[in-house]
This record gives C-alpha cells, structure tokens and sequence, in this order.
C-alpha cells in the first residue's frame, strides 16, 4: 500500500563553508515543524553543530547517523525528539570522520543513506520533511545525502564570490545526476546573512536572481545576532527570539516553501 505522507527528503549542502548552511538547517526545520509539518533533521556533518544548535549532548548522541549508515541500527532507533514539538533529529558523532574508510570496499557505499530512509518510509515515527545538514565537502558523506534526496537546498552568503561557489556546486549535482540519483533537483537557493544596507549584498543578490531567476527564494536571511548566538544556547533562533528579524525570516522562507511545494504538487497532477 502507497504511503500517504512520502517523506519529502532534502539535501541542505553548499561546498563552501561558513554560508550559514546548518544554521539554515536547524531554523528551517524548526519553521516547518513550528507550521504542522513533521520533521526529522539529519545531522551527517562530523563537527554535530546541527546536533549542538538543536541542544543535544554529546554524550547523548548514541545511536547516531553514523550507525544509520553503518547499517547497524535503523532510523527509528537513531532519531530522537528535541524541545521542539514534531521536531526529531538524527545526531552526528566525530565517528562520521572515519566512515569513508569503514565502507570504502562496500559496493553501496553512496546508496547507504537512501536504503536507510527506504527503509523506515511508512514507519514510526513518520516524516513529512527530512532535512540533511551536509558537511562543507564533496566527500561520501555529501554524495550519500545527494543520492537519497529528492531535491537540493542551497544556502548562499551574499559575498563576492557567491556565484562561484554556486557554480562548482551546479556542476556537482549535474554530476550526481549522471552517475547516483537522476532524479535531484534544485528545490532553491536561500540568500543568507545579507546586509541591506551593504552594497554589494544588493550587487549579489542582483546577480544571482538575474542568473537563476525563479529558483532564489523572496525570502532573503538577514545577517542577525540573535541568529548567531542562539546555537551556544543549544536552541533555533525560533526559540531564542522569536520575535527577532532572523526568526520572522526563517518562518517566511518555511511558508514560502511549502507554497512552492504545494504549486509543485499541484501542476503535477
């Protein structure tokens, strides 16, 4: 019997770092459950800072996506509630560093991932969304999140050399395309941590919606402090400041995908 609810699963990757791409992660998930969505954050980044920013313990993250992709324990094991109502999250461990060399000789090294969330599709606890915090690297780690998702979500710092980074990321997924997962889209690109006031942030995002058009959001993440400081309080921004342009930013951006979504789905039919 077909699901009613499939798991929507999207990749959050950009290769550059520092871009606010787990930052996005944990306030955009936070966003969607915070609207009614169900939604499990995949932490597959070594350093666990979506793991961190969602105030989970490192000591408190066994099982972890590690074990997920080891094949050793299923997703029903390895995600856990947050404070966050329907939201869940699969922790990341430094045990991530040496997972390439654990499966190097495993014919479905790269397919580890989307066989895992296969799996538990239709199983408890059920996901309307999964999100995926990549690591800021074309490693297995990124090619396993690439070939189990069905779209790509890509947060871009408005900076100089934003289109550049963009551009090596396009050629990644048309590579994915060709050799793991035919079906990856570009769901979006999300501006972040943009300065108004600054020129080249409006040059930037010039640019970018000139070259992409339709696939940058309107909703633009505004460079915030309260956004900055909300991971060392192990919480989103949604629950740090809710009232903050950052929070009000992250639940625009969440609406607006859900209504892209709900076109999507609609012009399919």
């Amino acid at each position: 019997m077909k699901d009613p609810h499939p798991m929507r699963v999207i990749a959050l990757a950009n290769q550059k770092g520092g871009v606010g791409k787990t930052t996005t992660a944990i306030n955009l998930a936070t966003a969607l459950a915070a609207i009614g969505e169900k939604v499990l954050l995949l932490d597959l980044d070594p350093q666990g800072n979506a793991s961190t920013g969602l105030g989970v313990p490192k000591d408190e993250r066994e099982p972890s996506s590690y074990d997920l992709l080891l094949a050793e324990r299923p997703l029903s094991d390895v995600s856990q509630e947050t404070a966050i109502p329907r939201l869940h999250i699969a922790p990341a461990t430094l045990d991530l560093l040496g997972l390439e060399m654990d499966i190097a000789q495993s014919p479905d090294r790269a397919f580890r991932l989307k066989k895992a969330l296969a799996a538990h599709s239709g199983g408890d606890p059920q996901f309307s969304y999964v999100l995926i915090d990549c690591p800021p690297s074309l490693n297995l780690l990124t090619l396993n999140a690439l070939a189990a998702s069905e779209a790509i979500l890509v947060p871009l710092q408005t900076e100089f050399f934003a289109l550049e980074g963009l551009s090596q990321l396009m050629q990644t997924v048309e590579h994915v395309r060709s050799t793991l997962n035919p079906q990856l889209d570009i769901l979006g690109v999300v501006l972040t941590m943009a300065d108004q006031r600054n020129r080249l942030t409006t040059q930037v995002e010039k640019d970018v919606r000139e070259t992409l058009g339709d696939l940058v959001y309107k909703t633009i993440i505004p460079r915030n402090v309260r956004v900055s400081e909300a991971p060392s309080f192990g919480k989103p921004v949604l629950l740090y400041d809710m009232n903050c342009p950052g929070s009000k930013a992250y639940l625009q951006l969440a609406s607006e995908i859900i209504r892209r979504e709900k076109a999507l789905n609609a012009h399919d039919q």
